[in-house]
C-alpha cells in the first residue's frame, strides 16, 4: 500500500495513547473499534516493542526511546557512540513515566523475590500471575504462570500480548522479572518499567 501510494505517511500509533500497544490486528480492532475504517493485516509484529528513536541534532547520537534497534546496531551503522538519555525528560513518544500500561498492576522484580511476592500478595486476597524468562521454582499453586519467553528477542515480541492477557484473565498483579539489559532487553525493561509506573 505504501509502494502504490508513493509518498510519506504521518499517522499516531495505533492504540490509545498510554495503553498496551498493539501487536496484532485484532489488537488494534479491540483497542479503536469504530474509529477506524480499515485495519490492514500483515500478520503479527516480528518484533514485538516499538521503534528506537535516536536524536541526531546535538554533538552525539542519543537514545531518547530505546527499541527493537539496539544501541549496539547503532553505533555500528553509524560508527559513532551512542548515549542514552536517562535523565526523565520526556522527548520522544512512548517516554512518559508511565506508559504502556494494562489494568493490572506491573511489578518488575528479581527472579528471587517473585515467589515470596507472590505469597504475600495472594494472602491480602490479590489474583496474582507471573512473567519471567525462566521457570520460577516455589511458586504457590494458585499463580497464574504466563508462557515465557525464552530470550530477550522472544520477550520483545510477547511482552504486549502477555500484559493483554492479565487483563484477559482478572489477574490483579504481574510480577514480572525482565530479561537481562542488554540488546533488545533493554528497551523490554524500559517498557516493563513504564508500565510498573
Amino acid at each position: 500500500l505504501l509502494r502504490a501510494f508513493g509518498g510519506g505517511i504521518a499517522a499516531p500509533s495505533a492504540n490509545r495513547f498510554g495503553h498496551v500497544s498493539p501487536t496484532t490486528a485484532d489488537d488494534v480492532r479491540a483497542d479503536l473499534g469504530d474509529d477506524v475504517d480499515v485495519v490492514l493485516d500483515d500478520g503479527p509484529c516480528t518484533v514485538g516493542v516499538e521503534s528506537t528513536i535516536v536524536d541526531c541534532t546535538g554533538d552525539e547520537l542519543v537514545v531518547l526511546r530505546p527499541g527493537g534497534v539496539t544501541r549496539e546496531l547503532v553505533e555500528k551503522v553509524s560508527a559513532h557512540k551512542v548515549g542514552v538519555r536517562r535523565d526523565g525528560l520526556t522527548r520522544a513518544p512512548g517516554t512518559l513515566k508511565s506508559h504502556y500500561a494494562p489494568e493490572a498492576t506491573v511489578l518488575v522484580v528479581d527472579r528471587d523475590d517473585v515467589a515470596p511476592r507472590a505469597t504475600a500478595l495472594l494472602a491480602a486476597g490479590q489474583r496474582v500471575a507471573v512473567l519471567a524468562p525462566d521457570l520460577v521454582p516455589a511458586l504457590p499453586a494458585d499463580v497464574v504462570v504466563l508462557d515465557g519467553p525464552t530470550d530477550s528477542d522472544e520477550y520483545a515480541r510477547v511482552l504486549y500480548a502477555r500484559l493483554r492477557e492479565v487483563d484477559r484473565r482478572g489477574v490483579d498483579v504481574l510480577l514480572a522479572v525482565p530479561p537481562p539489559d542488554a540488546g533488545v532487553g533493554v528497551a523490554v525493561g524500559d517498557r516493563l518499567r513504564r508500565a510498573a509506573g
